[in-house]
Formats: C-alpha cells, structure tokens, sequence
C-alpha cells in the first residue's frame, strides 16, 4: 500500500492583522503590552516562544472568524476567540512555510479539523514529538473534506498555528 504525502503549510498571523489586534483585538479591546522577563511565551506571529526582555501582549484572537471572512465561510458557532501572544512590535515574523513549526511544539496537542464552511470534522491528539507532527497532519489533510487544521494546546486550549493545504 502505497501512501501520499499531503502538503501543507503553517501560517502565522499576517502583518495586517497584527497591526490590527495591536490597536484592537478581536474582542474589542486595546491591550497593554508587558515585558516578559522569563521568556517562553508562543508567539503567534513569528511562531516562536519569547526571549527574556522581550515586549509582548496578550490578545484576544478569532482565527476561524478571520480565515471565514477571507474565504466567505460561515463557521456559525465554531467561531470562537481566545487568548494568544503577539509582539507588541513589529517582529521579523514568519512567511507561512512548509512544515510544522517545531518551536510551537508542547507535549500534548490536539489537530482540530475543519472544513470549507468552518465546521469542526474531528480533532486528533497528538503526544509526539515535533519532528513527527508534520505526518500526522499529512495523515489529516488525507480527507478531502478537511479544509484547514487548527493545531491547540490541549490544557488550555489555546490556538497555536493554522495549517492550511499546499
């Protein structure tokens, strides 16, 4: 049995909409940056954990919302917000790229599936290392139905990284 590989690319939160949530995040409110002095918090626009003495704010954030509006989805009440960690700046960010972003890595995380419309289709959890996230995700793009992957933390929840096809 032969088995393809499906591509696919992770993507951090683009320059526009960072610009936004810096002024205003998705649940309308301006947030105030703090400086991290133990470093370690998952950045979101670069894909990576915080130094020590960086500046960052914790924002509130709708990834499905955003990804629906750009494609005209209607994910109804799978559109939900949460909390991540930006940049207060301008950082050198992160062009989407191939492959997982193993410096997002935890020990347990959780594959959420979505489809064209934004419906949940399935979650996979996922206790492995992060050289082997990609395959996974590979063996998730596998169902044509699967649109994009929303990959969590699994304690709290949070959004990570949107991985899309190609």
């Amino acid at each position: 049995m032969t088995t393809t590989t499906v591509t696919h690319r992770a993507h951090p939160i683009p320059p526009p909409v960072l610009r936004q949530l810096r002024e205003r995040d998705d649940a309308g409110v301006r947030r105030h940056p703090v400086t991290d002095g133990n470093g370690g918090a998952p950045l979101r626009c670069c894909l990576r954990h915080s130094r020590p003495g960086e500046r960052i704010v914790l924002v509130s954030y709708a990834p499905l919302h955003r990804w629906a509006k750009e494609t005209g989805a209607d994910p109804g009440p799978y559109d939900e917000r949460g909390p991540v960690f930006i940049h207060a700046e301008e950082c050198e960010g992160r062009s989407p790229g191939s492959g997982y972003p193993q410096a997002m890595h935890g020990a347990r995380r959780v594959l959420r599936a979505y489809d064209a419309q934004g419906r949940i289709l399935g979650g996979t959890l996922v206790e492995i290392p992060a050289a082997e996230v990609d395959a996974a995700l590979s063996e998730v793009f596998e169902n044509p139905d699967v649109a994009l992957v929303h990959v969590r933390a699994v304690e709290f929840g949070c959004f990570m990284v949107e991985v899309r096809r190609g």
